[in-house]
Protein backbone atom coordinates (compact mmCIF):
# COMPACT_ATOMS: atom_id res chain seq x y z
CA UNK A 1 0.00 0.00 0.00
CA UNK A 2 1.56 3.50 -0.73
CA UNK A 3 2.28 5.88 2.06
CA UNK A 4 -0.25 8.61 2.58
CA UNK A 5 1.26 12.29 1.96
CA UNK A 6 1.82 14.69 5.11
CA UNK A 7 -1.10 16.97 3.00
CA UNK A 8 -3.67 13.92 2.61
CA UNK A 9 -2.72 12.46 6.35
CA UNK A 10 -3.54 15.84 7.40
CA UNK A 11 -7.07 15.87 5.78
CA UNK A 12 -7.87 12.88 7.17
CA UNK A 13 -6.96 13.68 11.06
CA UNK A 14 -8.85 16.82 10.85
CA UNK A 15 -11.74 15.13 8.87
CA UNK A 16 -11.75 12.11 11.80
CA UNK A 17 -11.88 15.48 14.38
CA UNK A 18 -15.02 16.91 12.70
CA UNK A 19 -16.74 13.75 12.80
CA UNK A 20 -16.42 13.55 9.06
CA UNK A 21 -15.05 10.24 8.65
CA UNK A 22 -16.59 8.25 5.44
CA UNK A 23 -16.15 4.62 4.67
CA UNK A 24 -16.89 4.35 0.91
CA UNK A 25 -20.10 2.14 0.48
CA UNK A 26 -21.87 3.36 3.47
CA UNK A 27 -24.82 5.30 4.13
CA UNK A 28 -22.50 7.62 6.84
CA UNK A 29 -24.45 10.80 5.56
CA UNK A 30 -27.78 9.32 7.51
CA UNK A 31 -28.12 11.16 10.68
CA UNK A 32 -31.92 10.65 11.21
CA UNK A 33 -34.82 7.99 11.11
CA UNK A 34 -38.14 8.41 11.78
CA UNK A 35 -41.17 6.02 11.47
CA UNK A 36 -43.89 8.62 9.83
CA UNK A 37 -44.72 7.46 6.43
CA UNK A 38 -47.97 5.71 6.23
CA UNK A 39 -47.66 5.55 2.43
CA UNK A 40 -44.83 2.68 2.84
CA UNK A 41 -44.78 -0.46 2.64
CA UNK A 42 -42.16 -3.37 2.74
CA UNK A 43 -43.08 -6.09 1.01
CA UNK A 44 -44.67 -5.19 -2.60
CA UNK A 45 -44.95 -8.58 -3.74
CA UNK A 46 -47.65 -9.54 -1.26
CA UNK A 47 -49.85 -7.42 -3.37
CA UNK A 48 -49.62 -10.00 -6.45
CA UNK A 49 -49.07 -13.11 -3.83
CA UNK A 50 -52.47 -12.37 -2.46
CA UNK A 51 -54.00 -11.65 -5.99
CA UNK A 52 -53.10 -15.28 -6.87
CA UNK A 53 -54.00 -16.54 -3.55
CA UNK A 54 -57.40 -14.64 -4.16
CA UNK A 55 -57.99 -16.66 -7.66
CA UNK A 56 -57.15 -19.81 -6.57
CA UNK A 57 -59.83 -19.91 -4.04
CA UNK A 58 -57.66 -19.78 -0.85
CA UNK A 59 -60.63 -17.81 1.01
CA UNK A 60 -63.84 -19.18 -0.25
CA UNK A 61 -62.44 -22.62 0.46
CA UNK A 62 -61.39 -22.37 3.42
CA UNK A 63 -64.81 -20.56 4.44
CA UNK A 64 -66.35 -23.64 2.71
CA UNK A 65 -64.68 -26.31 4.32
CA UNK A 66 -63.86 -24.92 7.92
CA UNK A 67 -66.11 -25.27 10.69
CA UNK A 68 -63.95 -23.74 13.96
CA UNK A 69 -66.84 -22.65 16.44
CA UNK A 70 -67.75 -19.86 18.69
CA UNK A 71 -66.82 -16.25 17.47
CA UNK A 72 -63.10 -16.82 17.16
CA UNK A 73 -64.40 -19.34 13.64
CA UNK A 74 -66.01 -16.05 12.28
CA UNK A 75 -64.59 -15.30 9.00
CA UNK A 76 -62.34 -17.81 8.73
CA UNK A 77 -61.65 -18.03 5.30
CA UNK A 78 -60.29 -14.33 6.08
CA UNK A 79 -58.59 -15.65 8.91
CA UNK A 80 -56.54 -17.90 7.57
CA UNK A 81 -55.98 -15.78 4.05
CA UNK A 82 -53.98 -13.55 6.55
CA UNK A 83 -52.26 -16.07 8.08
CA UNK A 84 -51.17 -17.64 4.70
CA UNK A 85 -50.07 -13.94 3.42
CA UNK A 86 -47.80 -13.60 6.16
CA UNK A 87 -45.87 -16.89 6.30
CA UNK A 88 -45.33 -15.73 2.21
CA UNK A 89 -43.82 -12.63 4.02
CA UNK A 90 -41.90 -13.97 6.09
CA UNK A 91 -43.60 -14.54 9.58
CA UNK A 92 -42.44 -17.61 11.65
CA UNK A 93 -44.68 -17.14 15.14
CA UNK A 94 -48.14 -15.33 15.64
CA UNK A 95 -46.27 -12.23 16.36
CA UNK A 96 -45.14 -11.69 13.04
CA UNK A 97 -48.57 -11.27 11.87
CA UNK A 98 -48.36 -7.85 12.76
CA UNK A 99 -46.26 -7.00 9.61
CA UNK A 100 -49.47 -7.16 7.33
CA UNK A 101 -50.52 -3.81 9.39
CA UNK A 102 -47.93 -1.57 8.79
CA UNK A 103 -47.61 1.61 6.64
CA UNK A 104 -49.71 1.27 3.59
CA UNK A 105 -50.58 -2.72 4.27
CA UNK A 106 -54.14 -1.80 4.77
CA UNK A 107 -54.69 -0.33 2.05
CA UNK A 108 -53.39 -2.80 -0.63
CA UNK A 109 -54.87 -6.32 1.26
CA UNK A 110 -57.80 -6.78 2.30
CA UNK A 111 -58.60 -6.87 6.60
CA UNK A 112 -55.17 -7.54 7.76
CA UNK A 113 -55.90 -9.70 11.14
CA UNK A 114 -54.07 -8.18 14.36
CA UNK A 115 -52.17 -11.27 15.60
CA UNK A 116 -54.02 -11.76 19.03
CA UNK A 117 -56.96 -12.62 16.56
CA UNK A 118 -55.10 -14.91 14.68
CA UNK A 119 -53.77 -16.61 17.57
CA UNK A 120 -57.39 -17.30 19.11
CA UNK A 121 -58.45 -18.33 15.92
CA UNK A 122 -55.46 -20.99 15.54
CA UNK A 123 -56.27 -22.41 19.62
CA UNK A 124 -59.87 -22.96 18.84
CA UNK A 125 -58.44 -25.75 16.10
CA UNK A 126 -59.37 -29.42 16.81
CA UNK A 127 -58.23 -32.54 15.34
CA UNK A 128 -60.90 -32.34 13.22
CA UNK A 129 -60.39 -28.92 11.90
CA UNK A 130 -56.73 -29.51 11.05
CA UNK A 131 -58.18 -32.85 8.61
CA UNK A 132 -60.63 -29.62 7.20
CA UNK A 133 -57.47 -27.38 6.55
CA UNK A 134 -56.05 -30.27 5.01
CA UNK A 135 -58.90 -30.60 2.90
CA UNK A 136 -58.51 -26.53 1.79
CA UNK A 137 -54.96 -27.22 1.53
CA UNK A 138 -55.21 -30.15 -1.36
CA UNK A 139 -57.98 -28.04 -3.22
CA UNK A 140 -55.90 -25.07 -3.09
CA UNK A 141 -53.43 -26.67 -4.77
CA UNK A 142 -55.38 -28.14 -7.43
CA UNK A 143 -56.93 -24.38 -7.96
CA UNK A 144 -53.20 -23.22 -8.02
CA UNK A 145 -52.20 -25.70 -10.70
CA UNK A 146 -54.71 -25.06 -12.93
CA UNK A 147 -53.66 -21.16 -13.18
CA UNK A 148 -50.05 -21.95 -13.01
CA UNK A 149 -47.46 -24.41 -14.16
CA UNK A 150 -46.65 -25.10 -10.48
CA UNK A 151 -47.26 -29.02 -11.37
CA UNK A 152 -46.56 -28.86 -14.92
CA UNK A 153 -46.00 -32.53 -16.55
CA UNK A 154 -48.22 -34.09 -13.84
CA UNK A 155 -49.81 -36.38 -16.46
CA UNK A 156 -46.22 -37.62 -17.31
CA UNK A 157 -44.09 -39.50 -14.59
CA UNK A 158 -44.38 -38.18 -11.21
CA UNK A 159 -41.55 -38.77 -8.15
CA UNK A 160 -43.45 -38.91 -4.85
CA UNK A 161 -41.63 -39.05 -1.95
CA UNK A 162 -42.58 -39.41 1.98
CA UNK A 163 -40.35 -38.27 4.46
CA UNK A 164 -40.37 -37.02 8.13
CA UNK A 165 -38.17 -34.38 10.16
CA UNK A 166 -37.92 -33.46 13.29
CA UNK A 167 -39.57 -29.44 14.35
CA UNK A 168 -37.06 -28.46 17.59
CA UNK A 169 -39.33 -26.98 20.34
CA UNK A 170 -38.20 -25.68 24.12
CA UNK A 171 -39.65 -26.45 27.26
CA UNK A 172 -42.23 -28.69 28.45
CA UNK A 173 -45.31 -26.92 28.04
CA UNK A 174 -45.74 -28.20 24.07
CA UNK A 175 -48.28 -30.76 23.82
CA UNK A 176 -47.38 -33.98 22.30
CA UNK A 177 -43.26 -32.87 22.22
CA UNK A 178 -40.68 -35.70 22.95
CA UNK A 179 -37.64 -37.34 22.07
CA UNK A 180 -37.45 -39.01 18.64
CA UNK A 181 -34.93 -40.86 16.77
CA UNK A 182 -32.62 -37.42 16.62
CA UNK A 183 -32.37 -36.99 20.05
CA UNK A 184 -33.91 -33.27 19.71
CA UNK A 185 -36.86 -32.60 21.98
CA UNK A 186 -39.22 -31.41 19.17
CA UNK A 187 -42.77 -32.43 17.09
CA UNK A 188 -42.63 -34.93 14.21
CA UNK A 189 -43.49 -33.46 10.78
CA UNK A 190 -44.42 -35.72 8.12
CA UNK A 191 -44.82 -34.30 4.40
CA UNK A 192 -45.12 -35.75 0.75
CA UNK A 193 -43.68 -34.56 -2.19
CA UNK A 194 -44.60 -34.44 -5.75
CA UNK A 195 -41.74 -33.59 -8.12
CA UNK A 196 -42.16 -33.85 -12.19
CA UNK A 197 -39.60 -33.78 -14.95
CA UNK A 198 -40.92 -29.98 -15.53
CA UNK A 199 -41.37 -28.80 -12.15
CA UNK A 200 -40.12 -28.64 -8.66
CA UNK A 201 -41.16 -30.06 -5.52
CA UNK A 202 -44.35 -29.18 -4.23
CA UNK A 203 -46.24 -30.57 -0.80
CA UNK A 204 -49.16 -32.75 -1.26
CA UNK A 205 -49.78 -33.94 1.84
CA UNK A 206 -48.78 -33.45 5.50
CA UNK A 207 -49.36 -34.11 8.96
CA UNK A 208 -48.24 -33.30 12.12
CA UNK A 209 -47.09 -35.71 15.59
CA UNK A 210 -46.05 -36.25 18.25
CA UNK A 211 -41.95 -36.35 18.49
CA UNK A 212 -41.66 -39.76 20.29
CA UNK A 213 -43.39 -41.58 17.31
CA UNK A 214 -41.65 -43.83 14.85
CA UNK A 215 -41.28 -42.77 11.47
CA UNK A 216 -44.12 -44.75 9.35
CA UNK A 217 -46.74 -44.24 11.91
CA UNK A 218 -50.00 -42.57 9.81
CA UNK A 219 -47.84 -43.56 6.88
CA UNK A 220 -50.30 -45.05 5.28
CA UNK A 221 -52.86 -42.46 5.59
CA UNK A 222 -50.72 -40.05 4.25
CA UNK A 223 -49.59 -41.84 1.22
CA UNK A 224 -53.21 -42.46 0.01
CA UNK A 225 -54.43 -38.19 0.71
CA UNK A 226 -50.53 -37.75 -1.93
CA UNK A 227 -51.94 -40.24 -4.42
CA UNK A 228 -55.69 -38.95 -4.40
CA UNK A 229 -54.16 -35.39 -4.61
CA UNK A 230 -53.13 -36.11 -7.81
CA UNK A 231 -55.34 -37.93 -9.22
CA UNK A 232 -57.62 -34.90 -8.48
CA UNK A 233 -55.02 -32.84 -9.91
CA UNK A 234 -54.46 -34.58 -13.47
CA UNK A 235 -58.27 -34.79 -14.16
CA UNK A 236 -60.71 -37.45 -14.78
CA UNK A 237 -59.33 -37.72 -18.30
CA UNK A 238 -56.00 -36.86 -18.26
CA UNK A 239 -53.20 -39.26 -19.19
CA UNK A 240 -52.07 -41.49 -16.83
CA UNK A 241 -48.08 -41.40 -16.31
CA UNK A 242 -46.22 -43.29 -13.90
CA UNK A 243 -46.13 -42.62 -10.40
CA UNK A 244 -43.42 -43.75 -8.08
CA UNK A 245 -43.26 -43.89 -4.73
CA UNK A 246 -39.53 -43.02 -2.76
CA UNK A 247 -39.12 -43.53 0.91
CA UNK A 248 -36.52 -44.90 2.99
CA UNK A 249 -35.93 -47.45 5.08
CA UNK A 250 -38.33 -46.89 7.99
CA UNK A 251 -41.42 -46.49 5.41
CA UNK A 252 -39.93 -50.20 4.47
CA UNK A 253 -43.62 -51.99 5.85
CA UNK A 254 -46.25 -53.46 4.55
CA UNK A 255 -49.31 -51.12 5.66
CA UNK A 256 -46.70 -48.11 3.47
CA UNK A 257 -46.16 -50.05 0.27
CA UNK A 258 -49.71 -51.76 0.26
CA UNK A 259 -51.27 -48.40 0.29
CA UNK A 260 -49.25 -47.36 -2.71
CA UNK A 261 -49.60 -49.99 -4.73
CA UNK A 262 -53.18 -50.03 -4.45
CA UNK A 263 -53.51 -46.94 -5.47
CA UNK A 264 -52.14 -47.76 -8.62
CA UNK A 265 -48.42 -46.54 -7.70
CA UNK A 266 -45.04 -48.09 -7.76
CA UNK A 267 -42.48 -48.30 -5.11
CA UNK A 268 -39.05 -47.79 -4.61
CA UNK A 269 -38.48 -47.92 -0.97
CA UNK A 270 -34.44 -48.67 0.83
CA UNK A 271 -34.42 -51.85 3.17
CA UNK A 272 -33.29 -52.85 5.76
CA UNK A 273 -30.36 -54.92 5.85
CA UNK A 274 -31.74 -58.00 7.76
CA UNK A 275 -30.39 -61.58 7.53
CA UNK A 276 -32.47 -62.39 4.79
CA UNK A 277 -31.54 -59.27 2.39
CA UNK A 278 -28.04 -60.62 3.13
CA UNK A 279 -28.41 -64.06 1.88
CA UNK A 280 -30.39 -62.24 -1.17
CA UNK A 281 -26.88 -60.30 -2.19
CA UNK A 282 -24.73 -63.22 -1.32
CA UNK A 283 -26.77 -64.82 -4.57
CA UNK A 284 -25.40 -61.92 -6.61
CA UNK A 285 -22.73 -63.18 -9.00
CA UNK A 286 -19.87 -61.26 -9.70
CA UNK A 287 -20.30 -60.65 -13.41
CA UNK A 288 -23.90 -58.51 -12.79
CA UNK A 289 -22.31 -55.71 -11.63
CA UNK A 290 -22.22 -52.44 -13.15
CA UNK A 291 -20.36 -49.28 -12.71
CA UNK A 292 -22.30 -46.53 -12.44
CA UNK A 293 -21.73 -42.39 -11.84
CA UNK A 294 -21.00 -41.80 -8.47
CA UNK A 295 -18.45 -39.67 -6.19
CA UNK A 296 -15.36 -39.68 -7.90
CA UNK A 297 -16.21 -41.11 -10.96
CA UNK A 298 -14.37 -40.16 -14.70
CA UNK A 299 -16.30 -41.37 -17.98
CA UNK A 300 -13.65 -43.06 -20.21
CA UNK A 301 -14.28 -41.08 -23.25
CA UNK A 302 -13.25 -44.26 -25.37
CA UNK A 303 -15.31 -47.43 -23.77
CA UNK A 304 -17.98 -44.86 -22.59
CA UNK A 305 -18.04 -46.59 -19.68
CA UNK A 306 -17.88 -44.91 -15.76
CA UNK A 307 -14.50 -45.81 -14.13
CA UNK A 308 -15.96 -45.93 -10.48
CA UNK A 309 -15.40 -47.57 -7.37
CA UNK A 310 -19.17 -47.81 -6.89
CA UNK A 311 -21.62 -50.57 -8.44
CA UNK A 312 -25.34 -51.75 -9.06
CA UNK A 313 -26.60 -54.92 -9.77
CA UNK A 314 -30.52 -56.54 -9.43
CA UNK A 315 -32.48 -59.73 -8.58
CA UNK A 316 -35.44 -60.81 -8.13
CA UNK A 317 -37.20 -60.17 -4.47
CA UNK A 318 -40.29 -61.21 -2.83
CA UNK A 319 -40.99 -58.50 -0.10
CA UNK A 320 -42.97 -59.42 3.36
CA UNK A 321 -42.76 -63.47 2.41
CA UNK A 322 -43.16 -63.86 5.74
CA UNK A 323 -47.04 -62.61 5.35
CA UNK A 324 -49.59 -64.87 3.73
CA UNK A 325 -49.32 -65.23 -0.27
CA UNK A 326 -51.96 -62.34 -0.96
CA UNK A 327 -49.90 -59.78 1.18
CA UNK A 328 -46.08 -60.71 -0.99
CA UNK A 329 -44.76 -58.10 -3.25
CA UNK A 330 -42.85 -59.15 -6.11
CA UNK A 331 -40.60 -56.73 -7.62
CA UNK A 332 -36.85 -56.40 -7.30
CA UNK A 333 -33.67 -55.65 -5.38
CA UNK A 334 -31.53 -53.09 -6.19
CA UNK A 335 -28.55 -53.17 -4.78
CA UNK A 336 -25.05 -50.33 -4.70
CA UNK A 337 -22.03 -51.50 -3.47
CA UNK A 338 -18.82 -49.29 -2.77
CA UNK A 339 -15.49 -50.69 -1.24
CA UNK A 340 -15.25 -50.89 2.43
CA UNK A 341 -11.87 -48.75 2.79
CA UNK A 342 -9.26 -50.14 5.02
CA UNK A 343 -8.44 -47.28 7.21
CA UNK A 344 -4.70 -49.44 8.29
CA UNK A 345 -4.12 -49.28 4.61
CA UNK A 346 -1.34 -46.46 4.27
CA UNK A 347 0.17 -48.49 7.14
CA UNK A 348 0.89 -51.71 5.22
CA UNK A 349 -1.77 -53.17 6.76
CA UNK A 350 -3.59 -54.92 3.23
CA UNK A 351 -6.89 -57.28 2.56
CA UNK A 352 -6.82 -60.56 1.34
CA UNK A 353 -10.05 -59.28 -0.09
CA UNK A 354 -12.47 -56.61 -1.37
CA UNK A 355 -14.92 -55.73 1.22
CA UNK A 356 -18.01 -53.77 0.27
CA UNK A 357 -20.45 -51.53 1.48
CA UNK A 358 -23.99 -52.14 0.15
CA UNK A 359 -27.17 -49.85 0.07
CA UNK A 360 -30.36 -52.00 -1.08
CA UNK A 361 -33.78 -51.23 -2.29
CA UNK A 362 -37.06 -52.86 -3.31
CA UNK A 363 -38.59 -51.49 -5.97
CA UNK A 364 -41.70 -52.62 -8.49
CA UNK A 365 -41.05 -50.78 -11.26
CA UNK A 366 -40.99 -52.32 -14.86
CA UNK A 367 -37.32 -53.46 -15.54
CA UNK A 368 -37.97 -52.51 -19.64
CA UNK A 369 -38.76 -48.84 -18.10
CA UNK A 370 -36.41 -48.67 -15.88
CA UNK A 371 -33.34 -50.67 -15.83
CA UNK A 372 -31.34 -51.27 -12.88
CA UNK A 373 -28.84 -48.14 -13.10
CA UNK A 374 -31.41 -45.93 -14.18
CA UNK A 375 -33.22 -47.55 -10.91
CA UNK A 376 -30.57 -46.68 -8.57
CA UNK A 377 -30.17 -42.67 -9.60
CA UNK A 378 -33.90 -42.26 -9.54
CA UNK A 379 -33.84 -43.55 -6.01
CA UNK A 380 -31.13 -41.32 -4.83
CA UNK A 381 -32.57 -38.58 -5.73
CA UNK A 382 -34.78 -38.98 -2.97
CA UNK A 383 -32.86 -36.88 -1.37
CA UNK A 384 -34.63 -33.67 -3.24
CA UNK A 385 -37.21 -34.07 -0.02
CA UNK A 386 -34.34 -33.10 2.41
CA UNK A 387 -34.08 -29.59 0.71
CA UNK A 388 -38.27 -29.03 1.24
CA UNK A 389 -37.59 -29.73 4.79
CA UNK A 390 -35.05 -27.30 5.18
CA UNK A 391 -36.83 -24.71 2.77
CA UNK A 392 -39.88 -25.07 5.33
CA UNK A 393 -37.40 -24.83 8.54
CA UNK A 394 -35.84 -21.63 7.19
CA UNK A 395 -39.68 -20.10 7.20
CA UNK A 396 -43.03 -20.52 8.68
CA UNK A 397 -41.69 -23.96 10.09
CA UNK A 398 -38.85 -22.08 12.22
CA UNK A 399 -40.91 -22.21 15.23
CA UNK A 400 -44.23 -23.99 16.10
CA UNK A 401 -45.41 -21.00 17.75
CA UNK A 402 -48.64 -22.47 20.26
CA UNK A 403 -48.42 -24.60 22.71
CA UNK A 404 -51.20 -26.37 21.63
CA UNK A 405 -51.14 -29.51 19.66
CA UNK A 406 -53.78 -29.43 17.22
CA UNK A 407 -52.86 -25.48 16.72
CA UNK A 408 -49.60 -26.76 15.42
CA UNK A 409 -50.74 -29.06 12.90
CA UNK A 410 -52.43 -26.27 11.78
CA UNK A 411 -50.01 -24.08 11.49
CA UNK A 412 -48.05 -26.88 9.80
CA UNK A 413 -51.07 -26.81 6.66
CA UNK A 414 -50.82 -23.12 6.83
CA UNK A 415 -47.17 -22.97 5.75
CA UNK A 416 -47.60 -26.17 3.24
CA UNK A 417 -49.73 -23.79 1.41
CA UNK A 418 -47.30 -20.69 1.75
CA UNK A 419 -44.80 -23.12 0.42
CA UNK A 420 -46.66 -23.78 -2.63
CA UNK A 421 -48.36 -20.45 -3.08
CA UNK A 422 -44.93 -19.45 -3.44
CA UNK A 423 -43.56 -21.51 -5.28
CA UNK A 424 -46.74 -21.20 -7.94
CA UNK A 425 -46.24 -17.31 -7.87
CA UNK A 426 -42.61 -18.13 -8.65
CA UNK A 427 -43.67 -19.73 -12.37
CA UNK A 428 -45.61 -17.35 -12.99
CA UNK A 429 -42.27 -15.10 -13.39
CA UNK A 430 -41.44 -17.17 -16.71
CA UNK A 431 -37.72 -17.72 -14.86
CA UNK A 432 -36.62 -21.02 -14.70
CA UNK A 433 -34.09 -20.25 -12.12
CA UNK A 434 -36.89 -18.75 -9.81
CA UNK A 435 -39.39 -21.29 -10.50
CA UNK A 436 -37.14 -24.08 -8.85
CA UNK A 437 -35.46 -21.42 -6.21
CA UNK A 438 -36.11 -21.92 -2.18
CA UNK A 439 -38.85 -19.60 -0.81
CA UNK A 440 -35.95 -17.66 0.59
CA UNK A 441 -34.91 -16.70 -3.03
CA UNK A 442 -38.15 -15.88 -4.12
CA UNK A 443 -39.02 -13.98 -0.84
CA UNK A 444 -35.91 -12.10 -1.69
CA UNK A 445 -36.61 -11.38 -5.39
CA UNK A 446 -40.12 -10.73 -5.94
CA UNK A 447 -41.69 -10.19 -2.26
CA UNK A 448 -40.06 -8.47 -0.11
CA UNK A 449 -39.65 -5.42 -2.72
CA UNK A 450 -40.38 -2.12 -0.83
CA UNK A 451 -43.28 0.37 -2.51
CA UNK A 452 -44.93 3.91 -2.40
CA UNK A 453 -48.39 3.76 -2.77
CA UNK A 454 -49.63 6.60 -4.59
CA UNK A 455 -53.73 6.94 -5.30
CA UNK A 456 -55.78 8.76 -7.84
CA UNK A 457 -59.81 8.60 -8.83
CA UNK A 458 -59.47 5.34 -6.49
CA UNK A 459 -56.83 3.60 -8.27
CA UNK A 460 -53.69 2.77 -6.40
CA UNK A 461 -49.70 3.44 -8.01
CA UNK A 462 -47.20 0.81 -6.70
CA UNK A 463 -44.14 3.33 -6.99
CA UNK A 464 -41.08 0.68 -6.83
CA UNK A 465 -37.63 1.24 -6.50
CA UNK A 466 -35.55 1.87 -9.63
CA UNK A 467 -32.62 -0.82 -10.75
CA UNK A 468 -34.57 -3.55 -8.76
CA UNK A 469 -32.47 -6.28 -10.33
CA UNK A 470 -35.15 -8.39 -10.42
CA UNK A 471 -37.89 -6.09 -11.53
CA UNK A 472 -38.78 -8.07 -15.11
CA UNK A 473 -39.56 -11.17 -12.79
CA UNK A 474 -41.63 -8.64 -10.26
CA UNK A 475 -43.38 -7.08 -13.35
CA UNK A 476 -44.18 -10.45 -14.99
CA UNK A 477 -45.78 -11.80 -11.89
CA UNK A 478 -47.59 -8.74 -11.04
CA UNK A 479 -49.19 -8.69 -15.22
CA UNK A 480 -50.07 -12.20 -14.71
CA UNK A 481 -52.34 -11.32 -11.26
CA UNK A 482 -53.13 -8.13 -10.95
CA UNK A 483 -53.02 -6.94 -15.27
CA UNK A 484 -56.27 -6.00 -16.78
CA UNK A 485 -58.55 -8.96 -17.39
CA UNK A 486 -58.20 -10.67 -20.88
CA UNK A 487 -60.72 -9.44 -24.05
CA UNK A 488 -63.96 -11.91 -24.46
CA UNK A 489 -63.45 -13.69 -28.60
CA UNK A 490 -67.11 -12.78 -29.62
Amino acid sequence: MAKLTDDRLGTLRGNYRAGELRTTGTGSRVTSANFDDPNLIASAGLVPVSRLAEAARLTALAQQHLSVPTDKGVNAGMKVASLVTGMTAGADSIDDMAMLRHGAMPKVLHRPYAPSTLGSFLRSFAFGHVRQLDAVASRFLGTLAQRTPVTAGIDNRVLVDIDDTIIQVHGHSKQGSGYGYSGVRGLNALIATATTDQAAPVIIAQRLRKGACGSPREAARIVSDALATIRTIRGPDAATGQVLLRADSAFYGHPTISAALYAGADVSVTVRLDPRVRAAIATIPDDAWTTIEYTDAILDEITGRWVSRAEVAEIPFTAFSSRKRSEQVPGRLVVRRIPDLNAKGGEGQGTLFDTWRFHAFFTTTNPAAMDTVTADKTHRQHAIIEQVHADLKASALAHLPSGRFAANSAWLVLAVMAFNLTRAAATLTGSTSLAKATTATIRRNLIGVPARIASSARQITLHLPTRWPWKDDWARLFSSTCGPPGTVAT
